[in-house]
């Protein structure tokens, strides 16, 4: 698998990993690997978070998807 981002600039750079969110496949420059959260909770609600975080690999766009 390569790299979508590079991929799309050009470059041919293989994927080291796959963001947990949108799937798209990432190299060691773009792979972001973060700490987050964990929600538990019946479908669709009561959902709470979790004390703990989990390690995930996500891109740019999520990550920042996510910090809203």
């Amino acid at each position: 698998m390569k790299c979508y981002v590079c991929a799309k600039a050009g470059k041919d750079t293989e994927a080291v990993g796959i963001c947990i969110v949108c799937g798209m496949g990432l190299c060691m420059e773009h792979a972001i690997r973060e700490d987050t959260q964990v929600w538990e909770g019946g479908y669709p609600f009561p959902a709470t978070k979790t004390k703990g975080k989990i390690p995930r690999i996500l891109c740019e766009e999520c990550r920042t998807a996510l910090k809203r």
